[in-house]
């Protein structure tokens, strides 16, 4: 399988890489991202075979069938990461809300958020490409709160890899804050910024296209890559969760083979939906997606209206932190599918020299062949936290997102998943507030909830608050690079 660039070639990088190359060397011509040449087929025969297939069998086939150029023994190793989930024959199980809803629990690995399904195979695999090359790598990673813990927790203490985490000072949770801060493997780096997840991402993404940074790079003998979904090596795992997802509503007897879902997925960044996006194009039968955003609702708008602008508006910090971001780089994906590469990077460098940019009419309406979109404010979030609490089923702010879409997008009644992409301990605060219990700290909120509702919290979360502070390194925005540079 071949990758070619979302904004075309510049004649200087190849005109297209192997997967292997597309996530050592993530950055590609004008700025653009990788993308594959095609997809494999998820089709009927596809999904009878893996009927009854454990997740690690569904994802060792989706794989081979993609065509990546990594052995089978590496990727079966890569794969084996998930045994140390709560439950390795089904790292993502699936709960029953209502009649014709069920939330997939993408949350059930070590640092208790869905980049765990996707960073805890893929740094295993970019690891032993740098070791398997006596190469060393940089891997930076910007987060908003889940991307950073799954980040340091799969890459501590690997051979040839060093990691420099940059997360918004003040705009995680607590929870997300600990798990980072007190990583103390050797080759680990993590860096507060004073700004928000925006000015993290844009930082990564200057220094990925940076000739001189990656020069002043290899005068210490390192190449530099990254961890976030700007790297298509997220992005492929995330397409298999869906293809499960629709497995267990089958093997639940909640859908026959070919009966379309709807998947309605809280999105920040867009790669969760672009791997629902891929799996739809690839055959699996999905009526639709449905994205959920909080008030920092950029992507309603790109949707609905087909207009992004980020012009007069500023970032608003909400109680579900990981939605907090107005670039969202995997739109650039989507619209490479839909409008091609010259379109792509004219839309893309409309928004980055003028902050914004507007589809035609024809565009908007291929968009939203496969997309609807809402959005909901934190007291919305709160009473469907309450709501479902009393059901029995606590969930976390960020899947709260979502019930107001699957409430009001659906055209036809058909069965949903809904994505839940962390566990609630990460946000108990807010938790135990829309139970009508507010405190000031996470321990005393963890307490309470696990006191007054039927859940537990995992020892990976209470350990947190035992460990010391390893790093307190806060920085402006403009200091990052030197502070990598002094890192390594």
């Amino acid at each position: 399988m071949q990758f070619i660039e979302t904004r075309g070639n510049d004649g200087i990088k190849p005109s297209s890489v192997t997967f292997s190359e597309a996530i050592l060397s993530p950055s590609a011509s004008f700025g653009g991202l990788y993308v594959p040449v095609q997809l494999p087929t998820i089709d009927t025969a596809f999904l009878e075979k893996h009927l009854n297939s454990h997740y690690k069998t569904l994802a060792l086939d989706f794989l081979t069938t993609f065509g990546i150029d990594i052995e089978e023994d590496v990727l079966q190793a890569a794969l084996d990461r998930y045994d140390g989930f709560d439950d390795p024959k089904n790292p993502v199980p699936l709960s029953e809300i209502e009649e014709d809803c069920c939330v997939a629990e993408l949350y059930h690995g070590p640092t208790r958020a869905f980049k765990d399904m996707a960073l805890q195979p893929f740094g295993y695999i970019l690891a032993k490409l740098a070791q398997k090359r006596d190469e060393n790598y940089l891997i930076m990673a910007a987060t908003s709160g889940d991307t950073g813990p799954a980040t340091l927790e799969t890459f501590k203490n690997q051979d040839n890899v060093k990691v420099a985490c940059l997360y918004p000072d003040g705009g995680t949770s607590d929870v997300q804050r600990l798990q980072m801060v007190t990583e103390d493997a050797p080759n680990l780096k993590v860096i507060g910024v004073k700004g928000n997840f925006d000015d993290t991402q844009q930082t990564l993404k200057e220094l990925l296209a940076s000739e001189d940074f990656k020069a002043e790079l290899q005068t210490r003998n390192i190449k530099l890559s990254a961890a976030n979904s700007v790297n298509f090596g997220r992005i492929i795992f995330q397409v298999i969760y869906h293809i499960h997802s629709y497995l267990e509503m089958m093997r639940s007897g909640k859908i026959s083979m070919g009966e379309k879902i709807y998947l309605v997925v809280p999105s920040g960044n867009f790669g969760n939906a672009l791997g629902g996006y891929y799996a739809k194009k690839a055959g699996l039968p999905i009526e639709k997606i449905l994205i959920s955003s909080n008030v920092n609702n950029i992507l309603t708008d790109w949707i609905n209206k087909g207009e992004y602008d980020l012009n007069d508006r500023e970032l608003v910090l909400t109680e579900s932190p990981a939605m907090d971001i107005l670039k969202s780089s995997n739109i650039e994906r989507i619209m490479f599918d839909k409008f091609g590469a010259a379109r792509t990077r004219e839309l893309m460098e409309n928004l980055a020299s003028e902050g914004r940019f507007k589809l035609a009419a024809e565009e908007l309406a291929k968009l939203q062949e496969d997309f609807a979109a809402s959005y909901s404010d934190d007291t919305e979030c709160e009473k469907e936290i309450a709501k479902y609490a009393q059901k029995g089923y606590i969930m976390d702010p960020h899947t709260a997102t979502c019930m107001k879409a699957y409430e009001t997008l659906r055209e036809k009644a058909l069965p949903t998943v809904i994505y839940s992409t962390a566990e609630w301990t990460k946000f108990s605060p807010t938790v135990a507030k829309s139970l009508g219990h507010p405190v000031d700290g996470d321990i005393e909120a963890l307490q309470w909830v696990t006191e007054n509702t039927n859940v537990s919290v995992p020892p990976m979360i209470h350990a947190l608050f035992h460990k010391p502070i390893v790093h307190t390194v806060v920085v402006e925005k403009d200091a990052i690079k030197g502070e990598m540079l002094n890192f390594l």
